[in-house]
């Protein structure tokens, strides 16, 4: 597919684009800083010497970007893995729709999963508010991303959704590329991963025929990442406290500080799940319905798949026998490890203000962990999951 000059703002480089960025990228002193960090057995320029010789964006994903992202999970991670591969369609691009718990991790995952299983690597969704030099947006639209501009005004916001609509829609529809999109505007911060139905709404803006129609030929493909340990939870936590109080406002730099403890931070098992592409029958379920309700329809259909795809870890089962007062789970986990999960809670609710209620942050924190298994028991019981 040939970019028509509209979404030149938004799209990821071409080939010949991102050789030029990569070239001046290279001697960016952050390179030496990532080359001495991940391949201290080399010298302190060789990133960027191999930068230089790239010729391709499928070169640096390949060379480059799958090398750098297992080395991330080799220092943060004990194990990562994967199930679901055979549920992406064959024959056609999709949109993978994934819950959202780590700025970089999550589609960094995703697409690491694609190259070790061979297939494709998709253009990925990428707020514009984490693109805070000409370093960064070169960097990232040298790596497919597809920029989605936030912070302007309500008619703005309405044009660039519109045209970012249009790019998804024309990009999958046209066989050129599959596109990796979180399900919501910003991480989940409490643990219950819902779909947000104004991006629904943006999607279905550059439809052409009816509302099933419309959702049939995006293919959507909904995506379970499940961390042992969450990426920010005290972070997260902390934001949450605020939040019930008055407006949470970032601090500055606070979008890079979060990228990078979500980077380092260790993270136990990792596991990602493709889920079954939403079916013909669901969507058209859906359009059945009246005007918000069809939207309402299939962010449950999305949420439901997301929330099934779900590993729930260790950490996971202890938080909620804590919150619930009673050890359902306990065959779950060990003593061992509640008490190692316990110690860990310890040191993280020490790291916040001391003018922070500690036992209203505690369980802001065990919620954070038990949430997913509430939500895997109201989905197995037939029940929606709470705020949807």
């Amino acid at each position: 597919m040939e970019t028509p000059d509209k979404f030149s703002d938004i799209c990821p480089y071409t080939d010949e684009e991102a050789v030029k960025a990569i070239s001046k990228i290279a001697s960016h002193p952050m390179i030496t800083k990532v080359s001495q960090y991940y391949y201290p057995e080399k010298p302190a320029g060789w990133l960027s010497s191999q930068l230089r010789k790239i010729k391709s964006i499928a070169e640096l994903q390949d060379k480059v970007v799958s090398t750098i992202v297992e080395k991330v999970l080799s220092k943060s991670a004990k194990n990562f893995t994967y199930e679901g591969v055979d549920n992406l369609p064959k024959d056609r691009c999709y949109l993978l729709m994934s819950n959202h718990r780590d700025i970089i991790l999550d589609p960094a995952i995703t697409q690491l999963v694609m190259h070790k299983t061979n297939n494709p690597t998709t253009q990925i969704c990428v707020g514009s508010n984490l693109i805070t030099n000409q370093f960064i947006e070169s960097l990232i639209r040298s790596n497919r991303m597809i920029k989605v501009v936030r912070g302007i005004s309500a008619r703005e916001l309405y044009m660039s959704s519109q045209l970012l609509s249009e790019y998804i829609r024309l990009t999958i529809t046209s066989n050129t590329s599959s596109i990796w999109l979180a399900q919501r505007q910003g991480r989940t911060k409490d643990g219950l991963d819902i779909t947000e139905q104004g991006l629904l709404k943006m999607l279905d803006m550059s439809g052409k025929g009816s509302f099933s129609e419309n959702f049939s030929e995006l293919n959507i493909v909904p995506l379970s990442i499940s961390y042992e340990f969450e990426p920010c939870d005290i972070q997260k936590a902390r934001e949450i406290y605020i939040s019930r109080r008055e407006k949470y406002v970032k601090s500055p730099n606070e979008d890079t500080m979060s990228i990078l403890t979500g980077i380092t931070q260790q993270k136990g098992n990792i596991h990602l799940y493709i889920g079954t592409p939403i079916s013909e029958k669901e969507i058209i379920a859906a359009g059945d319905c009246d005007k918000n309700d069809r939207y309402r329809e299939l962010r449950h259909a999305v949420n439901k798949r997301v929330i099934a795809g779900y590993h729930l870890w260790d950490n996971n089962y202890i938080a909620y026998d804590m919150i619930s007062g009673n050890e359902e789970y306990a065959h779950m986990y060990t003593p061992e490890q509640k008490e190692h999960f316990i110690e860990y809670m310890s040191i993280q609710l020490d790291c916040v203000e001391d003018t922070i209620d500690r036992k209203e942050l505690e369980d802001i924190f065990l919620h954070i962990y038990a949430n997913p298994v509430f939500a895997k028991k109201k989905l197995e019981a037939g029940e929606y999951i709470a705020n949807e």
